[in-house]
């Protein structure tokens, strides 16, 4: 047994391809759902509208958590094959779904998937990869499941447009969850034995509880809560994107094939680049990336909330794509290098329950704020908080990359 994405390329690919599955999972909701929201149930509050990736967020992060505690107890095989038995119903759900409460049901069940699934596969890449191409693992991970968001996203806006919103769109997710189960059943082995060989490799130091972790990662260690607040916002601003922007292009009179192909542009940006800046964030280390990348953010949502026409839509979902995957890996990687192998999984989890808590937040923020003074507003106040957040990554975060710094990240020693 060795370390190394080389030394175990077969199964590090195949787990690429299952998080394509997960990421497929939840691409089938994001072009057609504000849409079946706005068309079939009729809903017209803003705040009653995002119930949905509330109750998304809510389950995500929660489940985050939990993952990270599970992987550690029962190993990371497990936890994958609990996530995509509950995938099942999800696209069933939404194809006959008589009220809006069933849409809810299932977008609990789908964050409960996307909890279980995305964390496992994340620390499983983590557990291969070794120390010095993390960035490069998690770059590969969060391509992957994000370029399928993103086609899917475009090839639902299709199905949509050609055969209405139900129920072609969800029977590709009802093949991927059918899919990543038979993978993950015949094909994923266990690595939970690769954390314990890279923990041997360490300074010899003593295990911390479920509460140290959870405070170190949240709280007291400036790098890893530095890392939280980030991922938190950026989540934010994607439970914005996946909320409310469909409805912003649809009030400026775009066609549902042209709004798939905005709700498709950010998130398969955001995918192919993290091919890049994941490796880049191996080389020039993280914290810059971190932070220019949710200053690019900002900048990418105020053109969003000042623009009106579908080729300037365009250009900043390509701009807030690029800041995102200038972010999303190597908020990983950081985590990656500071978390001491013992207790990363669990780091990992509450880090992921910051994170995709972001989506439950953006969803409130967001709705109350467009209920009272409009969608721009919303988009507008989300920018600045992406930008103070960047700021408080330059200020209070440090280099984690250990051949950057020379030294074994703080959290390790």
């Amino acid at each position: 047994m060795r370390l190394g994405i080389r030394a175990n390329l077969a199964q590090f690919s195949l787990l690429v391809a299952v998080n394509a599955l997960v990421g497929g999972m939840l691409g089938q909701e994001r072009t057609v759902l504000p849409l079946l929201a706005e068309q079939t149930f009729h809903l017209t509050g803003y705040t009653f509208l995002l119930t949905y990736v509330l109750a998304f967020g809510l389950t995500k992060a929660a489940t985050n958590y939990f993952a990270g505690t599970w992987s550690d107890r029962f190993g990371r095989k497990p936890v994958l094959l609990a996530g995509w038995l509950i995938a099942l119903p999800v696209p069933l759900l939404l194809i006959w779904a008589p009220s809006w409460a069933w849409v809810i049901v299932a977008n609990v069940l789908l964050g409960i998937n996307q909890g279980l699934t995305w964390s496992t596969t994340v620390i499983m890449k983590i557990d291969l990869a070794g120390p010095e191409r993390r960035g490069l693992a998690m770059g590969l991970n969060e391509a992957a499941g994000y370029v399928a968001v993103a086609a899917t996203a475009l090839a639902t806006g299709y199905l949509a447009a050609q055969h209405g919103l139900r129920p072609a769109p969800f029977l590709l997710g009802l093949s991927y969850a059918a899919l990543g189960l038979g993978l993950s059943v015949f094909a994923v082995r266990e690595t939970r034995d690769h954390a314990h060989l890279e923990a041997a490799q360490h300074e010899r130091r003593g295990e911390l509880t479920d509460r140290e972790v959870f405070t170190r990662t949240s709280l007291t260690e400036p790098a890893l809560s530095s890392a939280s607040q980030a991922g938190m916002v950026n989540n934010l601003n994607d439970g914005l994107a996946w909320g409310l922007f469909p409805i912003l292009f649809s009030t400026a009179g775009l066609s549902v094939a042209r709004i798939g192909i905005l709700a498709a542009l950010y998130p398969a940006v955001w995918g192919l680049g993290q091919l890049v800046t994941g490796p880049l964030s191996d080389r020039w280390g993280r914290k810059q990336l971190i932070t220019a990348g949710m200053l690019v953010q900002a900048a990418a949502l105020a053109v969003i909330a000042a623009a009106s026409s579908f080729t300037v839509w365009a250009s900043a979902a390509v701009l807030l794509g690029i800041g995102t995957a200038m972010v999303y890996p190597t908020l990983l990687a950081s985590i990656g290098d500071v978390a001491h192998p013992a207790w990363r999984a669990r780091a990992v989890g509450v880090y992921r329950l910051w994170r995709d808590g972001g989506f439950a937040i953006g969803a409130i923020l967001a709705g109350m704020i467009a209920d009272v003074w409009g969608v721009r507003a919303a988009v507008w106040v989300v920018a600045a908080v992406t930008a103070f957040s960047g700021l408080v990554v330059a200020l209070r975060m440090y280099e984690t990359h250990p051949r950057r710094t020379g030294t074994l990240p703080r959290g390790t020693r």
